[in-house]
């Protein structure tokens, strides 16, 4: 079996360049459970090839890495690749790496990078590029349809091709810092526990239960979902989620979960206790 060479072995701008290029693809693929980890994997999936392609069981484990949840505006997307790309690498060299601070950190860097990237890019300049190009085109405007493409995409490319380069030169210079600080373990910490709040801030907003049930007659009647909402907001979006979490680590299949979440929805809607 060949055995692939330190220098073989390191990103070099050709690997940021194909991340870029492949993160393209990152609507495509997208599924409910694991939103873009499929283009994701895509992305990343030749430089593992390049960094664990001589060890068929660490090459597999990088794949399932890439496979994880992930979910962030397309644009920034790169940018997450290089800080991934940074730490696979130093991965692939040090052997004591714990390799859950990749996962942790990728996930910590989805919620805020939305964030900026939903306002920047689909509440700004895509707002901005239709108004320009919707006033020109009713008068006849050929530059209606052009100004929009440049407006649009002009940002998003050098964003792309500069976030990759940006996140891998961080990555790599933050990780020696922190590795030879020893705060490793604390950086982990703080990572996770930022990764809990983005999952808790998108339950709350993305996972929707509303009881329209009602105790009483009248105008005396008392809402279920006002009592629920008194005792903790959001109450039953959390235990939606944890009977997810706990069938996922019961390892039920997601298409049996999504089944019977539907069965179960339609059933209690019929019987007047949830609505919309």
């Amino acid at each position: 079996m060949m055995t692939m060479t330190s220098n073989e072995k390191k990103v070099t701008d050709k690997d940021l360049r194909q991340i870029m290029w492949r993160s393209l693809t990152m609507e495509f693929g997208w599924n409910y459970e694991r939103q873009m980890h499929l283009a994701f994997a895509y992305m990343m999936a030749p430089l593992m090839k390049k960094l664990y392609g001589d060890d068929q069981k660490e090459y597999a484990e990088s794949l399932e890495r890439q496979m994880e949840f992930f979910n962030c505006t397309p644009q920034f997307v790169p940018f997450i690749g290089g800080v991934v790309a940074s730490m696979e690498e130093e991965n692939s060299k040090e052997k004591d790496f714990d390799v859950s601070t990749i996962s942790a950190i990728k996930t910590a860097l989805m919620g805020p990078l939305s964030g900026i990237g939903d306002s920047l890019f689909l509440g700004t300049l895509r707002v901005l590029a239709i108004g320009i190009a919707a006033s020109l085109s009713l008068k006849g405007n050929i530059l209606g349809p052009i100004l929009f493409l440049l407006i649009y995409n002009v940002p998003a490319y050098i964003v792309r091709y500069f976030g990759v380069k940006a996140g891998y030169n961080m990555g790599t210079s933050y990780l020696n810092k922190i590795q030879a600080s020893g705060l490793m373990d604390k950086f982990k910490d703080a990572a996770g526990i930022l990764g809990v709040m983005v999952i808790g801030a998108m339950t709350q907003n993305m996972v929707v239960v509303k009881v329209v049930a009602k105790f009483g007659t009248g105008k005396t009647a008392t809402s279920l979902q006002s009592i629920l909402d008194g005792i903790l907001p959001g109450l039953l979006s959390l235990v939606v989620l944890y009977i997810f979490y706990v069938l996922n680590k019961k390892k039920v299949n997601v298409l049996w979960q999504l089944l019977g979440a539907t069965v179960i929805g339609v059933l209690l809607t019929v019987w007047g206790v949830l609505g919309v």
